[in-house]
């Protein structure tokens, strides 16, 4: 996925200080320092761990995939098995959230469906950085070439759905069709909301996603011209293969599922594995996800973003969530002690 994954902060003003590498520390818990754990519900922890552990390759996870097949009790599977480790970077947690946006689109352009949705062409394969947003969206290099898969009705709804990396788009007879990540040009993400507190017109407190969007659609050849400062540029692919009630796939390649799936920094948490979230802030969570998507912004030890579900609700639920706290991740018990930086013997 891309940078969705990407999430509120991907649109204010980021901080231009630089970052100090920090030791990684990895700490051991007991499951009773994990506040909520006992009134989870393990079952659906469970259910969403089993969509992608059998695509882990590690002989480890392989072996409590196995075992996890066997439907066992979900709590004492988690407690027999593993063990929390607190893995800190020394960079404060930080939760976001991300969805999977509905647009209006027709597989034919006309009348107010005239934003393309391109499939990547073959040129810019092994070209980075390849054209610009601004060079494809005004230029001729993909016109007449059969790349477009649906055109949409709304050139900022297109915009965001490139940042989120997936979507549905609704098809003038009630037809849905699903669209994911399929590839970009190369060039490095520029935050539009960032460059609206340069100019002015708003304070980095104030932006949010429905800031820019209103924002773009009062000011038409301006927010033209805003969106065309973020050089980078998304293109996707069909995907007929998710049944709708499923979620979009992840970077496993498998559907993600609201509230129980969150994209980590795969540098820190092994995708696949369940992390135990304790999120703070409005609405505080307390809940067991898994692993199992990434985004170029989730950088960090206690970083995640977590999947909201489909459509606009979710998306105002997603644009809301910036929140403190604390993940701590499930790994199998050898590899929990043997990554210790104290061992709790």
């Amino acid at each position: 996925m891309i940078g969705r994954a990407a999430a509120a902060f991907l649109f204010v003003l980021t901080a231009a200080t630089a970052v100090h590498a920090e030791e990684v520390t990895h700490t051991v818990l007991d499951f009773q320092d994990l506040k909520g754990w006992e009134e989870d519900d393990h079952e659906k922890a469970l259910d969403t761990f089993l969509l992608t552990c059998p695509d882990l390759d590690d002989p480890d996870w392989r072996a409590l995939c196995a075992l996890a097949q066997q439907k066992p009790d979900a709590k004492d599977f988690f407690q027999l098995f593993f063990r929390p480790v607190l893995i800190e970077d020394g960079k404060k947690a930080l939760f976001t959230g991300y969805f999977e946006p509905e647009l209006n689109g027709s597989l034919s352009p006309g009348g107010r469906y005239r934003y393309p949705l391109y499939r990547k062409p073959p040129e810019a394969q092994g070209a980075v950085p390849w054209l610009s947003r601004r060079e494809i969206e005004a230029g001729v290099a993909m016109q007449g070439r059969g790349l477009e898969i649906v055109w949409v009705d709304d050139l900022v709804e297109k915009f965001f759905l490139q940042i989120q990396g997936s979507g549905r788009v609704t098809l003038p007879d009630g037809r849905k069709i699903r669209v994911g990540y399929g590839g970009a040009n190369g060039h490095e993400y520029r935050s539009v909301g960032a460059e609206l507190v340069r100019r002015g017109i708003y304070q980095a407190h104030q932006v949010s996603a429905q800031v820019i969007k209103n924002w773009v659609r009062r000011n038409p050849a301006a927010g033209q011209e805003l969106l065309w400062h973020n050089p980078s540029y998304v293109f996707f692919r069909r995907i007929d293969s998710v049944p709708a009630h499923m979620g979009p796939l992840g970077a496993m390649n498998r559907s993600v599922t609201a509230g129980r799936t969150i994209a980590v920094d795969p540098a820190y948490v092994p995708l696949g594995a369940p992390v135990w979230i304790e999120k703070e802030g409005a609405g505080p969570i307390r809940r067991l996800m898994i692993a199992q998507d990434t985004g170029s912004a989730i950088k960090g030890a206690q970083r995640a973003d977590i999947f909201i579900g489909t459509g606009d609700e979710a998306g105002r639920k997603a644009g809301r969530l910036r929140d403190p706290g604390r993940m701590v991740v499930l790994l199998p018990i050898q590899r929990a002690y043997a990554t210790a930086t104290e061992p709790n013997l």
